[in-house]
C-alpha cells in the first residue's frame, strides 16, 4: 500500500546526522529500504556501518552527495540500482547569515531541483509507479521573528513551493505526494552552534539571539524523526505538519485562490 514502509525504497539527503538520521532509524524500524545521502563521507560511511549492523547489509546505503552538484550523476545511479524509489526525504539543510546565495542554494534550490527530477521518476502519468515526497522546511517557514531572514526566505520558499507542487490537482495528475515538516527548535549539531554563538550570523545579533532561543520550547531529533514517519502514513498531498516542543504534529493552515 501508498501509506505502508515495509520494503519501499527511501532516499533522505543530509541523513548521516541529526534530524535527517533520526529519520533513518524510524524508517528502518518500520521495515523500510533506506539510502541515505550526505557530503559527510567518514560520518556517512560510519552511520551506514552501524545502521547495517543493526538492520541489514540489503537494507541501508550510503552515497557521498552534494545536492547542490550531484543530482544528476546520484539520481542516476539510485535510479539504476534500485529501479523504483518510493519516498524521497528532501532534508539537507544550513544556516548561513553571511551567505544568502549559500543558504538558498541548499535549502530551497537544491531540494526544488531534487523533488522535480524524483517527482518525474515517480509519476504514474509517466511510467512511474507514484511516491512520496516529503521536504523539510520550518516553522521559520510560516512565522517570523527579529532574526535570521536568509533562513526564513528559504523556508517560506520551500513551504510555498510544497504546497503549490503537492496540490490535489497535481496529485491527482501524478500519484505523487508532496508534503512538507516544519520542525520547531530542535537539538542538533546546528543549534548547538546557536547556544555556542558559534553560529554564521551577524555578529550584533549573536548574543540576543542566544538568549533569545533559550525561551523556545525545544525537542529531541527523535521527535522530528517520529512526526516524519507519521505525516508519511496519515497525510494528503499538499499538507504541511508542524512539530514543535516534541508534541503531537499539527496541520499548518494555508490560503488557497
Amino acid at each position: 500500500m501508498e501509506r505502508e514502509l515495509k520494503n519501499k525504497v527511501v532516499v533522505i539527503t543530509g541523513g548521516a546526522q541529526g534530524i535527517g538520521h533520526a529519520i533513518a532509524v524510524k524508517f528502518l524500524r518500520e521495515s523500510a529500504n533506506v539510502i541515505i545521502l550526505d557530503l559527510n563521507e567518514p560520518k556517512g560511511n560510519e552511520v551506514a556501518k552501524t545502521l547495517a549492523a543493526k538492520f541489514g547489509d540489503d537494507r541501508v546505503a550510503f552515497m557521498k552527495c552534494d545536492v547542490t552538484k550531484d543530482l544528476d550523476e546520484v539520481s542516476s545511479k539510485i535510479f539504476k540500482d534500485y529501479k523504483q524509489v518510493d519516498v524521497l526525504i528532501n532534508n539537507a539543510g544550513i544556516g548561513n547569515e553571511l551567505d544568502l546565495r549559500a543558504t538558498l542554494e541548499v535549502n530551497t534550490i537544491a531540494l526544488i531541483e531534487w523533488t522535480v527530477k524524483f517527482r518525474e521518476h515517480m509519476r504514474t502519468d509517466k511510467g512511474g509507479k507514484g511516491g512520496t515526497i516529503i521536504n523539510m522546511a520550518s516553522i521559520y517557514g510560516y512565522v517570523c521573528d527579529a532574526f535570521v531572514p536568509f533562513y526564513k526566505t528559504s523556508k517560506h520558499a520551500v513551504l510555498g513551493f510544497t504546497k503549490t507542487i503537492g496540490h490535489e490537482r497535481n496529485y491527482k495528475k501524478t500519484g505523487v505526494r508532496v508534503m512538507a515538516i516544519c520542525p520547531g527548535y530542535t537539538k542538533s549539531e546546528l543549534t548547538d552552534n546557536i547556544k555556542n554563538k558559534n553560529v554564521k550570523i551577524p555578529e550584533e545579533d549573536k548574543e540576543d539571539y542566544a538568549e533569545y532561543v533559550k525561551t523556545m520550547l525545544w525537542q529531541e531529533v527523535d521527535d522530528v524523526g517520529n512526526a516524519t514517519e507519521e505525516v508519511f502514513r496519515v497525510a494528503d498531498s499538499g499538507s504541511s505538519w508542524a512539530v514543535i516542543g516534541g508534541q503531537p504534529i499539527e496541520n499548518v493552515p494555508y490560503t488557497y485562490l
